[in-house]
């Protein structure tokens, strides 16, 4: 019921915003994010406001990711914005993976911060975005990753 209940949202936000997804700017995008691997759902809630989440899934475990993030235009460039936000995660992984390194939760919190990149093609219902997201996880052995760097590919409507 509940899948149904999402999907029937989705289909009525994609119908209703439809004309707007062709032209420089967009309301809403669901996508996937490169380097690492993520599933992306991005929400703006003001004219240059927006709300990203992320579902990061790698060998041993997952990374949900929650982001608030202010967009700027470039004048000189239709549909090309910058942006800049933080936010929040928690990582969920395999135990046995993780006590090999001497950590014994299953699960951390932690802090991210966001800078990039965003382009809405003029004409088609694409947005890519290229950004770095460093991250601070809490009650982990590594806990600092800097190396978050993410190519992220679009439908928007």
């Amino acid at each position: 019921m509940k899948i149904l209940i999402a999907a029937l949202f989705m289909l009525s936000c994609i119908l209703n915003a439809q004309g707007q997804a062709m032209g420089p700017d967009y309301q809403t995008a669901i996508g996937f994010k490169f380097s690492p691997s993520a599933v992306t759902f991005k929400h703006f809630v003001g004219d240059n406001r927006a709300v990203e989440v992320l579902g990061y899934f790698w060998k041993d475990g997952v990374r949900l990711t929650g982001l608030y993030e202010w967009h700027g235009d470039f004048n000189t460039a239709a549909g090309l914005k910058w942006y800049a936000g933080g936010g929040a995660h928690i990582d969920f992984w395999n135990s046995s993976y993780r006590n090999s390194r001497n950590n014994t939760a299953s699960a951390a919190p932690g802090i991210d911060g966001v800078i990039g990149l965003d382009y809405k093609f003029n004409g088609a219902p694409i947005n890519l975005s290229l950004d770095w997201q460093p991250s601070f996880t809490f009650a982990r052995d590594d806990n600092f990753a800097s190396h978050w760097f993410g190519i992220a590919l679009r439908f928007a409507f």
